[in-house]
């Protein structure tokens, strides 16, 4: 409760800014606030995503990754942005949609001068940021310690980072209306998460699997985005792939945009 109403002091000043730059900057630092001092949400948001790594990296010394080009060190961490997207922006997001429903913080947040679209953009920045830092770090990380290659085209990289954000934080706002306590966002956002794990090539990479099931699994919302990451830092994506992979991520970005503001609830669920 204490957090919730050092929260709502920091976000009311949002209503007295005069610009939408001032107004996120403190939603977003109200949201900060709240995150840091929750040490369960710190722990999953920065250890998760190392421990999948780990565990992807021995998951992938097992199956072997001769047919994908790939090396295992390559696989892990370009699956382990996935990871960062997925624990980080999504599934952390979901819950803090939920938490600032349910204590009435958004629906406070409506009668003021900030809109709609600025509260779920000011309550999705610090998971955001903190989703592009880490993936920085990944990079810097195996291109020093892991004996991979600078990314070779940054720009997809960039763009593929950049889409998951914005893909999985539309996909937070619409499984929020899904969810109805903090407590049951861990089974609302697993549905996404175990399909992207084991189908968008996070642990297992799509040229190892059959044809048709790869196929398939090219059309699942996370594939477009970590094939954008593998071409941008490791390579070997042909460029029609490419392609097919950016117009996926922008296609399913355009209907999560659409469902979070369709089906977004302000009002909490009781």
């Amino acid at each position: 409760m204490t957090d919730t109403m050092t929260a709502g002091r920091d976000i009311g000043a949002a209503g007295r800014s005069t610009t939408t730059a001032g107004r996120l900057h403190a939603l977003g630092r109200a949201e900060l606030t709240l995150l840091v001092r929750n040490r369960t949400t710190v722990f999953l948001v920065l250890m998760m995503p190392v421990l999948l790594i780990l565990v992807m990296r021995s998951t992938l010394q097992e199956i072997g990754l001769e047919k994908s080009g790939l090396t295992v060190a390559g696989a892990s961490l370009s699956g382990g942005i996935g990871m960062v997207l997925l624990q980080v922006v999504y599934m952390n997001l979901v819950s803090a949609y939920v938490a600032r429903r349910e204590e009435l913080v958004l629906k406070r947040l409506r009668t003021g001068e900030v809109s709609d679209r600025e509260i779920l953009v000011g309550t999705a920045l610090p998971a955001v940021l903190l989703a592009l830092l880490q993936s920085a770090l990944i990079v810097s990380v195996g291109t020093l310690a892991f004996d991979l290659s600078a990314p070779r085209r940054p720009e997809l990289l960039v763009l593929g980072v950049l889409l998951g954000c914005v893909l999985l934080t539309a996909l937070a706002a619409a499984t929020s209306a899904l969810t109805r306590t903090v407590q049951t966002s861990q089974l609302t956002t697993l549905p996404l998460f175990l399909v992207s794990m084991m189908g968008s090539g996070l642990f297992v990479p799509l040229d190892l699997l059959p044809d048709p099931a790869a196929s398939v699994c090219e059309l699942l919302p996370l594939t477009g985005v970590l094939t954008l990451v593998r071409a941008g830092w490791l390579g070997g994506v042909p460029g029609d792939d490419v392609l097919g992979a950016a117009l996926t991520a922008l296609a399913w970005t355009a209907l999560a945009v659409f469902a979070g503001q369709r089906w977004f609830r302000w009002d909490p669920r009781r």
